[in-house]
């Protein structure tokens, strides 16, 4: 290094290493490794430990990240897994999917001329490090309360609350109707993004700190949620956003047309059974296919299709790439990876006979009208009709919340979220004196990390919720009977 040149001049941002794209295309695995040796540890001295971290202040968990950065530089792996795990109980997750350029690693002070410090990077490197060596969080001073609460939803509102009920002691008890846990971290997010691994590991370092999983039990179905009320001393409901926002286009019940979730989940479920690709959503060979939607489940359906063999794959998008939603690392993948994008594209109507044949969009130019994002407006006589055999809507997903909660006396706002908080109520406290709600169920789709922020938050009210309650019980006065 040149002499009086900070460190950061001297050593670019970089990532870890990254799979050819000529390579990862033909599989499903991550398609960023592990930092090389010694790789890591130059990356987090790249911190300028600036003194007002907006980086953590982005966060939307604050993780202290200057902190375990430091200690990461220092390669005091144990001691940045611990400090990580106080703010974040997903932090292997959320370094992989969070969309870091629009969080943290945007607001690096670094982010302008020199290159954001790579955090989404070496948080992932250094938890994945620390569990190979052995690194579990350490519960030898918690003790039983006494309390136990019933989670439903394995999902990361769920894992993040189980986690911090089980450190202060209070059992809990995780509730899901898939096989695995995860929610769409399993069922949703692609192998390329997330190895089902690192769930699975996850649910061992869980179950290690005590959490009981109880697997492909639908509440409502197999169990009453009446059950979970007299049972418990508090529920907690992290049951997703899983309602598709519907096209709502002349022809979208064609055959061809294919709504994101369901399609990412066929795939998803195909992997894990270890089968060949027989459901004939997933039969993508040379067919032209066109996904609909600019956000990451976008994306996702986007390299999913191009991984299925598809002929061509367009992504339509109504604004233009300055204003799409997702991560501008997926958009940079997907478009490495063969897929085309039309921004500034409105559809209007899928077209075909028996089954789809095309795409009728228009084009946009975006209006200001001074109440917030840009919006879209037809620029006339500009249609055209885009070859498609397979049309693919990721609009998004609204929550969906289960049919008892209106019976129970959960109450929701009208786009079907629940609603928490609020006058008199503890955070994330539903009408429901002891069930508690948060994640997408709460916030409709939304991202991970604030899921965790829900998950994470909630466990803290009911903490005192249910420490509370147990204050009262033992105040009663003893009611003596009458001689």
């Amino acid at each position: 290094m040149k002499e009086n040149n900070p460190y950061f001049v001297e050593i670019p941002r970089a990532l870890p290493r990254e799979v050819p794209v000529a390579l990862r295309v033909l599989g499903w695995g991550e398609i960023y490794g592990g930092f090389d040796p010694g790789q890591g540890e130059q990356q987090a001295a790249r911190c300028i430990d600036c003194g007002n971290p907006y980086c953590e202040w982005k966060c939307p968990v604050h993780n202290y990240i200057p902190n375990w950065l430091k200690l990461a530089k220092e390669g005091r792996v144990f001691e940045a897994a611990t400090l990580m795990h106080e703010t974040n109980p997903l932090p292997e997750i959320c370094g992989r999917v969070c969309p870091q350029d629009r969080l943290c690693e945007g607001d690096c002070t670094l982010a302008d001329g020199f290159g954001a410090v790579t955090i989404g990077a070496i948080e992932k490197n250094i938890v994945d490090l620390a569990f190979k060596q052995g690194w579990r969080p350490d519960l030898s001073k918690v003790r039983p309360s006494g309390r136990r609460v019933a989670i439903v939803g394995a999902g990361p509102a769920g894992l993040s609350a189980a986690d911090r009920l089980v450190r202060a002691g209070v059992a809990a008890t995780v509730y899901d109707r898939y096989e695995e846990i995860g929610g769409l971290l399993t069922f949703g997010i692609p192998p390329f993004k997330l190895d089902k691994d690192v769930v699975r590991l996850r649910r061992q370092v869980l179950e290690g700190m005590g959490v009981e999983f109880r697997l492909g039990v639908e509440i409502g179905r197999d169990l009453p949620f009446a059950d979970l009320l007299g049972g418990y001393d508090a529920v907690f409901l992290g049951t997703g956003a899983y309602r598709e926002v519907a096209a709502d286009l002349p022809g979208d019940d064609l055959p061809g047309v294919l709504p994101a979730l369901p399609f990412l989940i066929a795939n998803v479920r195909r992997l894990l059974d270890g089968g060949a690709p027989t459901d004939a959503q997933l039969d993508l060979r040379g067919k032209r296919v066109v996904v609909l939607g600019g956000g990451d489940t976008g994306m996702d359906c986007n390299r999913t299709a191009i991984r299925l063999g598809a002929a061509s794959v367009t992504c339509v998008y109504r604004r233009d790439e300055a204003n799409m939603p997702g991560s501008r690392r997926e958009v940079k993948n997907a478009r490495e990876e063969g897929v085309r994008f039309l921004f500034n594209r409105q559809p209007l109507a899928v077209l075909g006979a028996e089954r789809v044949e095309g795409l009728r969009v228009v084009e946009t130019r975006l209006l200001a009208d001074g109440r917030g994002r840009a919006r879209p407006e037809p620029v006339a006589g500009s249609e055209e009709v885009l070859a498609a055999d397979v049309v693919i809507v990721a609009f998004g997903f609204r929550a969906s919340p289960p049919p008892w909660c209106a019976e129970a006396g959960i109450e929701l706002d009208d786009s079907g979220r629940l609603l928490v908080g609020g006058a008199g109520r503890l955070p994330f406290q539903t009408t429901h004196p002891r069930v508690f709600a948060g994640g997408d169920t709460v916030r409709g789709a939304d991202l991970v990390v604030r899921a965790v922020h829900d998950g994470r938050e909630a466990a803290a009210a009911m903490l005192e919720f249910v420490t509370e309650s147990a204050a009262k019980r033992r105040a009663k006065p003893i009611e003596v009977p009458a001689a």
